[in-house]
């Protein structure tokens, strides 16, 4: 990846199709991957009308985690909780797997080497909170933040990348 993509600072790369997560820090060197759960419904946009729902209302079609690249910063949750955000106003953020209802089995789902059982989160980003707190705080936490690239899983990356689909491959 060219240095001025991401301006020096470190990155993360959200691969949907394998439904992992990966930290480089900012010269590009891979600081630790982890398989992370994401949005319920399968697609790479914001569905319009979405933003600024409460998480209640939202629809299972809803429920996407959207495809780009991001400016990622440090913050909290409502409930005082470090988690790094990936669009604030989008309510999109990089956090620690938190306890759910059991019939979610979030952690089974977390654990599994499937994909598709990985799809369960209201669009957010959520791993294990030790490779949270171990690579994820520790390198997009600090004040300068970082950038999140979540590619596409339906459409080719030129394409969510603003660019002209005829020009990715197959």
């Amino acid at each position: 990846m060219a240095a001025d993509a991401r301006d020096g600072r470190p990155f993360a790369i959200v691969d949907k199709r394998a439904a992992t997560l990966a930290v480089y820090d900012a010269e590009g060197r891979l600081l630790g991957r982890a398989p992370a759960l994401l949005g319920l419904t399968p697609g790479d946009g914001e569905v319009p009308g979405s933003r600024g729902k409460l998480p209640a209302s939202l629809t299972p079609q809803e429920r996407t985690t959207p495809a780009g690249r991001f400016e990622a910063q440090p913050g909290h949750n409502l409930h005082g909780e470090r988690i790094v955000w990936v669009d604030y106003d989008a309510s999109l953020a990089i956090h620690r797997l938190r306890p759910a209802p059991a019939r979610e089995r979030r952690p089974e789902r977390l654990a599994s080497a499937n994909p598709q059982d990985h799809r369960i989160t209201l669009g957010c980003i959520v791993v294990d909170p030790e490779f949270f707190e171990r690579v994820v705080l520790a390198t997009l936490g600090s004040d300068r933040g970082g950038l999140v690239y979540i590619l596409p899983e339906s459409q080719p990356l030129i394409a969510a990348a603003g660019g002209t689909p005829h020009a990715a491959a197959p």
